[in-house]
């Protein structure tokens, strides 16, 4: 068996190479109809919004603290296991995992492992729970216990003000 050595340049060429080919087109296709049916909406939630609960510092001293992620597709979960940064540290997976999947920060869509490598931990904490929450759970709600009453009720993760749905 051959190995083969992957670098950052080549990962996509590695998976565009193992990626499935696209379906052929049939060639004597009926038109499609002039108004086409609405796709039904399956209620399926894909991107989840969330707070941090510090804040992302960037270059210019701005907190970004707000954001989204998305659900992870088992692409999102197979990639990290061929980059060398992971390889060489397996802590780094995390990092790369949530690059992948965090749509925006602030004003920042461009989250790439650099940005996440610089949050603070606790942020870094709190996403990767709520990465955990969001796709293996489906929801951002944790139940919670009242130190003072004792009383139990549900809190959402994502970080929206008190009163607020």
């Amino acid at each position: 068996m051959r190995r083969r050595t992957v670098t950052a340049g080549n990962l996509e060429e590695i998976l565009q190479v193992t990626a499935p080919a696209p379906a052929p087109e049939p060639s004597a296709a009926p038109p499609a109809p002039a108004a086409a049916a609405p796709r039904e909406d399956h209620g399926l939630r894909t991107e989840f919004e969330f707070e941090l609960p510090r804040g992302y510092v960037d270059e210019a001293g701005t907190v970004h603290r707000h954001g989204a992620m998305r659900l992870a597709t088992a692409r999102d979960e197979l990639r990290p296991q061929i980059d060398l940064r992971v390889k060489e540290n397996p802590a780094y997976l995390s990092v790369v995992l949530l690059s992948q999947v965090i749509t925006r920060i602030g004003t920042i869509t461009d989250v790439h492992a650099g940005v996440v490598e610089r949050m603070y931990a606790t942020d870094v904490a709190f996403l990767q729970d709520f990465y955990r929450r969001v796709n293996s759970e489906g929801h951002t709600r944790a139940a919670v216990t009242c130190p003072h009453c004792e009383g139990g009720f549900e809190v959402d993760l994502s970080g929206g003000r008190l009163g607020e749905s």
